[in-house]
């Protein structure tokens, strides 16, 4: 199954008051395993960028007016897109600025059959903990120290790594036993949780009556010269 993680950043919270993408990032996975394929743009919203949001990403009014306007990289980022399942974390508030500019120069909006929202599934899996993506990788101990400011890409790599974790738990477990794991359903769609199971593998007698040998030996050698 080819996935793509998809990330945006914005001029600021909510199209309502007409704010806009300022970057797109993706990177495309095949069965959870990344292709190296990726799609990345900074893009020139038209309008000022929020103080807040500026605090948030640091992409500059400056900064982005050279950039291409969406119009200019929409098939690009469409044909990158298509056919394959979306992977955004809190997924609602991307989604909104996605159509706001697909609507804008009358282009289909997003099928949200085709999305599934991290934070969903981490609220699923975890109810009641911290599930931003900083507090998820704290949990899983994936290095996000580069990510100093908000960064389409970055978030992007790093979101993998959750995606990856929420879907098959790589913890090593103290129990040998095989237990049944409970699949997470969300939006009509089971995902299956694998668990990092041991296999408990059981000696013969005659290995047994060797170890026994090798004990005897190493003990009259070391200990009873």
């Amino acid at each position: 199954m080819i996935e793509v993680i998809l990330d945006t950043e914005t001029t600021g919270l909510s199209t309502t008051s007409k704010h806009k993408i300022v970057e797109i990032g993706c990177v495309e996975l095949n069965n959870q395993i990344p292709t190296n394929k990726t799609f990345h743009t900074y893009l020139n919203p038209q309008r000022p960028v929020s103080e807040d949001a500026l605090k948030v990403h640091g992409y500059s009014d400056k900064f982005l007016s050279d950039k291409k306007v969406f119009s200019e990289i929409v098939e690009e980022f469409l044909n990158f897109i298509e056919g394959k399942k979306l992977i955004i974390h809190n997924a609602p508030f991307d989604l909104s600025f996605l159509d706001y500019e697909l609507q804008l120069i009358n282009k289909k909006t997003i099928n949200r059959k085709n999305v599934v929202d991290t934070l969903e599934l981490a609220r699923s899996k975890y109810p009641g903990a911290q599930n931003s993506l900083d507090a998820l990788c704290k949990r899983f101990k994936i290095d996000n120290s580069k990510r100093e400011k908000h960064s389409a890409l970055v978030d992007c790599q790093l979101l993998k790594e959750v995606y990856i974790n929420l879907l098959d738990q790589k913890e090593p477990k103290l129990d040998l036993e095989s237990k049944d794991i409970p699949d997470i359903k969300l939006n009509n769609q089971v995902y299956e949780i694998k668990s990092a199971q041991r296999k408990v593998i059981k000696i013969s007698e005659e290995e047994l009556e060797l170890h026994k040998k090798f004990i005897k030996n190493s003990l009259q050698k070391n200990f009873f010269k």
